[in-house]
């Protein structure tokens, strides 16, 4: 091992130790929670940002939809992030965030990445989808549902085989992906109650989002889908124009549907997916030893986001609680009643699969990776 060589492993145990024990969000956390901190630590945070953003070689703007403290029960992870990728390459990328929807969300950050006029983003997986559709396949029901099987897929070399060469030809650099948790079936105060079995939701008005398999899924499984923008969800809830609707716990404690609803179910049918992409151009301008730091800090913020999954459960579900919610967790025979109405071994699905993995045969080998356990480990919900 040359010096060049040792060096770097040595940065890289270093990294490590600081990123276990949470000192690179300190100084972030700081000034987005002045309220907790003196007027002089918020100033020398101030200071000590500006002295970064001077001495980087390069500066990444970095987007997300979420404000920074919904990492407490929405694991998605943009601090660290953030802190990881300017420490990991040695001070020489300075990310700017902006965070909270300041610069759209959604498909429209996932355009303005692959424009290039923003390098980095957050947003869900499924906005991929337009340029690239075989990951659409993660909302095949009990596909990859479950944490485990979700991260098994996405981490899997088939998967790097065979879709990111899709994204990247669209312009894309997939950093890494954010485990948060399966989407759940909430049911709204003063709809139908608990939600064990397909029969009990026979006819009720199911919000969904545009994706045609969640709509075909729910069709499937008894409820009536309707379609409603996620912005006008919240409202659409209240007034009784759906009856119930599917985000993970995080997302329904952090959109604010705790006090309007009543009963959440963990059917752990299609995971809630998020990721960070990257402009791909902009990536490979970078010279290789930034290119290297930048994956590497990916890396470790991805088993950070791991670690925090439970925790950040935890929270949203006191929280909920707190508010009246009951949830339910179903048994292996109830989860059967499930997956034999609606899962994708049915041959409903088998047209999806096709058009989404160009083949059966590709299918097969992903279907494969998503239940083949690799070096990552997360708790399932």
């Amino acid at each position: 091992m040359d010096d060049k060589t040792e060096l770097a492993s040595a940065a890289r145990r270093n990294f490590l130790k600081l990123a276990g024990s949470g000192s690179f969000t300190a100084a972030l956390v700081a000034g987005a929670a002045g309220t907790l901190w003196s007027s002089e630590a918020v100033a020398q945070t101030a200071q000590e940002e500006r002295e970064r953003e001077q001495a980087a070689a390069h500066t990444m703007t970095l987007a997300t939809a979420y404000v920074l403290g919904a990492s407490r029960s929405y694991p998605i992870m943009q601090l660290d992030l953030k802190e990881n990728i300017q420490n990991a390459t040695n001070g020489k990328v300075y990310v700017k965030l902006a965070p909270g929807g300041q610069l759209g969300a959604g498909g429209a950050l996932a355009q303005a990445v692959q424009s290039g006029t923003i390098q980095c983003a957050q947003h869900s997986l499924s906005n991929f989808a337009p340029f690239a559709s075989a990951v659409d396949l993660i909302n095949l029901p009990y596909f990859c549902g479950a944490n485990q099987r979700f991260t098994n897929l996405v981490t899997s070399d088939a998967w790097k085989t065979e879709v990111h060469p899709k994204i990247e030809a669209c312009g894309f650099k997939a950093l890494f992906y954010v485990v948060i948790d399966p989407r759940v079936v909430a049911v709204r105060k003063g709809g139908a109650g608990a939600v064990l079995s397909p029969s009990d939701l026979s006819g009720v008005k199911f919000r969904v989002p545009g994706s045609a398999m969640l709509q075909q899924y729910y069709r499937l499984v008894g409820a009536n889908p309707t379609p409603v923008a996620w912005g006008e969800t919240p409202s659409a809830i209240k007034q009784g124009v759906a009856d119930a609707l599917d985000p993970s716990v995080g997302a329904l404690y952090v959109f604010g549907f705790k006090d309007i609803l009543s009963h959440v179910t963990f059917t752990q049918a299609v995971p809630d997916s998020q990721v960070y992409s990257m402009n791909l151009e902009w990536f490979n301008s970078l010279p290789a030893d930034v290119q290297e730091g930048i994956e590497f800090a990916g890396e470790m913020t991805a088993h950070q986001n791991l670690a925090k999954v439970p925790s950040a459960r935890s929270y949203a579900m006191a929280e909920l609680a707190k508010a009246g919610v009951e949830f339910h967790s179903l048994s292996d025979d109830q989860l059967g009643e499930w997956k034999a109405a609606g899962g994708y071994q049915r041959p409903d699905w088998d047209e999806f699969k096709v058009e989404l993995a160009g083949s059966m045969d590709t299918f097969a080998k992903l279907e494969e990776a998503a239940g083949t356990r690799g070096r990552y480990y997360v708790h399932d919900a």
